[in-house]
């Protein structure tokens, strides 16, 4: 019996030469640019052209790197399943990018790059005057970087595993050790440029796929008529180099679900068993209906996987940045080191980011969705770290021990939420209903079944023989689902994995307000030069001066009362004045 919804030619459809020598080009001129890096920079061995680049690239390449970390692999296969499974309401995330784009480059990099700051970490230490909440929020952000380094890592071997005959533990292998070479040798220019070719790639593999796909199935009209008819357009249930290469992927990618939804309306290839995750449907579409043509598959596995090399690149940069400034620099031991000795333990902490996002990647592959456990973790872990920054550059008055208690809390109760929805489920959204009425196996049964019943039924009961078995199975559990949803109580897991961080944000910022305003709010004479938004500074110093010079009139009055009084009193009189001399 042929495989539901495809012949046995696509079922088994794997890489062919071609596609093989396209994936290993792309992974050859990752690895050349980090060597051409490496030797370009040869003579200029120091930490800060290492990890900055000397502070001097060009404007565009840093762009397309910001861009090509931020859109991973994850958004390449996660994006297209949600949309499949959850519909379009995802997309409204792209509502906030400019609002949210110019806040950032109006407010916040202004305040980072007057510091002149390597680490971001040390603008904690800056504001706060506290070394060990700066540790804490250090170890923090390299426990985020790690893990959303595996979940990334893992992404791409969804893709080669099911276009290649390679073990999900042999992809992770192979991805993590190229990037953890290129990465290590070549530094912060190499992921710069590399991100380059990689965040093209990236657009240019999805945007074959979708052009083809479309034009299969009669052209975008038909595509968004049969996402319309199978629930999948939800914009609004509820309701400039970087922006607009933001808007050119992620506009891609949605539009990549709906065309594997409009492919596979009728013949869902999860529920049917043709694949065992749902974020294979992107890479299970490429070779199911485009192996015929030679080399696009080969393409597609290199866009997913220069996704995660930017990605991990970026990652990898940052974390040994991190280690080396917050950790390391200034031990007695680190500190005598010259500029070689010094990016060498640099370079070495690259490659020990690299062998742990390997040994994560090989564990995260039984959490769930890729887009749902990245979304969880980066905003549980995240969140509060925000919080920390926001309230340092707009809450004056936040102190040390504030921002520590605040930060603290918000921690703990965002990874104690996080993993309860792990453990117990809640707070994902409601998968939309999907359909194997059209799979040839189905098909096939509903034939012999009609067949059978109509020798042996009565008519009442061949005609509720006529209903194909997968078809029952999906509306049943649905209806479970329903039932369960239904039932199960209202709890704190309950809330969207959306509104972590910004509820992490908000306890951060209340918590440490009431800490520092009942332990004492900072002065302001004693905020250190340019770490709060110039704007809001005056505005706090106005405020302090009102309410603390309503105090100090008061005692003024006070004081001027008990002088007025000791000059009432009579003088004394010196009697020697008196005397003759």
């Amino acid at each position: 019996m042929e495989e539901a919804g495809a012949s046995p030619e696509q079922s088994d459809a794997k890489f062919t030469v071609v596609d093989y020598v396209l994936f290993s080009l792309m992974l050859v001129a990752s690895i050349g640019i980090g060597v051409y890096s490496a030797i370009k920079s040869r003579g200029k061995a120091n930490t800060q052209e290492y990890l900055l680049g000397g502070r001097a690239m060009s404007p565009v390449p840093v762009a397309f790197s910001l861009l090509g970390g931020w859109i991973s692999a994850i958004s390449i296969l996660g994006n297209p399943t949600e949309v499949y499974f959850f519909g379009t309401q995802i997309a409204t995330i792209l509502l906030g990018c400019i609002p949210g784009c110019l806040f950032v480059c109006k407010f916040i990099i202004p305040v980072f790059y007057q510091l002149k700051l390597v680490s971001l970490n040390e603008y904690i230490e800056l504001r706060y005057g506290s070394r060990a909440l700066r540790k804490l929020a250090t170890l923090c952000g390299l426990l985020l970087n790690f893990l959303y380094m595996g979940v990334c890592l893992y992404a791409p071997t969804l893709a080669l595993v099911t276009v290649t005959g390679l073990t999900t533990t042999s992809s992770t292998l192979i991805m993590g050790s190229i990037c953890t070479f290129y990465i290590t040798i070549g530094g912060v220019k190499a992921v710069v440029y590399a991100d380059v070719l990689q965040t093209l790639l990236m657009f240019g593999g999805v945007l074959a796929v979708v052009i083809i796909c479309c034009n299969d199935l009669g052209g975008v009209a038909n595509v968004w008529n049969i996402a319309d008819e199978g629930g999948r357009l939800q914009f609004f249930n509820l309701c400039i180099i970087f922006l607009f290469g933001l808007y050119c992927l992620w506009t891609v990618f949605v539009f990549s679900g709906l065309v594997a939804f409009a492919t596979y309306s009728d013949c869902d290839p999860f529920t049917s068993g043709q694949i065992e995750k749902k974020d294979q449907i992107l890479p299970y579409l490429v070779m199911d209906k485009l192996s015929h043509l030679t080399g696009l598959a080969g393409i597609f596995v290199a866009a997913v996987y220069g996704g995660v090399l930017s990605t991990l690149s970026s990652c990898g940069n940052s974390v040994a940045c991190i280690i080396w400034e917050d950790f390391l620099k200034d031990l007695p031991y680190f500190s005598r080191l010259n500029d070689a000795g010094s990016t060498n333990v640099v370079k070495l902490l690259s490659a020990v980011a690299g062998v742990i996002s390997i040994c994560l990647g090989l564990m995260v592959g039984e959490l769930g969705n890729l887009f749902h456990v990245a979304s969880s973790i980066l905003s549980a872990i995240s969140g509060p770290l925000c919080g920390v920054f926001l309230s340092g550059i707009f809450a004056p008055w936040i102190s040390a021990k504030g921002a520590a208690v605040g930060f603290t809390t918000s921690f703990i109760l965002s990874v104690w939420v996080v993993i309860g929805k792990f453990v117990r489920g809640g707070g994902s959204p409601t998968q939309l209903p999907l359909s194997t009425e059209g799979c040839v196996e189905n098909l096939a049964n509903l034939a012999n079944t009609t067949v059978a019943a109509l020798v042996t039924s009565p008519t009442t009961t061949a005609v509720e023989n006529l209903l194909p078995n997968t078809t029952l199975t999906v509306v049943a559990g649905l209806a479970n689902t329903t039932a369960l949803d239904g039932s199960m109580s209202k709890t704190i897991y309950e809330v969207s994995y959306c509104y972590t961080g910004m509820i992490s944000i908000l306890i951060m910022f209340t918590v440490g307000s009431l800490v520092s305003l009942c332990t004492g709010p900072v002065h302001p004479e004693d905020l250190r030069e340019g770490v709060v938004n110039p704007s809001v500074k005056r505005l706090y110093s106005r405020l302090w001066l009102i309410i603390k010079g309503r105090t100090s009139d008061k005692k003024s009055k006070e004081t001027v009362v008990e002088e007025v009084n000791m000059k009432m009193l009579p003088e004394p009189k010196d009697d020697n004045l008196e005397s003759p001399s």
